[in-house]
């Protein structure tokens, strides 16, 4: 059991650029499964990788997504091509539509239970808006840019993300 505090970190807009498959939100209905399918093809954002490896020298890093469970085997895959540190990666049950600040910040509470929550890096405004309410040391990932209207549909509404 480490004691190492945890560096807990988002994927899509913070460690994978997945701006190239936001489109497939823009139909209707929209084509959740393509969306995740395509994440396997997610460039990394630099800064975000960046970030993730320097945390690793004196924190566990953790990963606290919005995806659904079925994409683990694509995620963990994702996440060793790129270089990321190994750690444990938390994601949402296939059939939680509830929005994201909600499962991620009860999925926190879990992981701080004994353990010193270092910083949450996560590019959902909404998400960083309740960690920091909650009293989370927050890193605003914003070097994606702003996210699209149906991004922030889909993290802020539709409970997908």
């Amino acid at each position: 059991m480490t004691t190492r505090p945890l560096a807990v970190f988002d994927l899509d807009g913070t460690l994978a650029d997945s701006g190239h498959r936001q489109h497939l939100l823009q139909r209707r209905p929209r084509d959740w499964n393509a969306f995740f399918a395509a994440a396997t093809e997610d460039p990394p954002l630099a800064e975000g990788v960046t970030l993730a490896l320097r945390s690793a020298e004196d924190c566990e890093v953790v990963y606290l997504t919005g995806r659904p469970e079925r994409c683990r085997r694509d995620t963990l895959a994702w996440l060793g091509r790129h270089g990321l540190p190994e750690g444990r990666l938390w994601m949402r049950p296939n059939a939680d539509r509830r929005p994201a600040r909600q499962t991620k910040l009860e999925t926190l509470h879990r992981m701080a239970r004994g353990r010193e929550v270092r910083h949450v890096v996560d590019d959902d405004e909404l998400v960083c808006e309740a960690c920091e309410a909650a009293g989370f040391t927050v890193i605003r990932a914003r070097w994606a840019g702003p996210p699209s209207a149906v991004l922030k549909d889909a993290q802020g509404r539709a409970g997908r993300t």
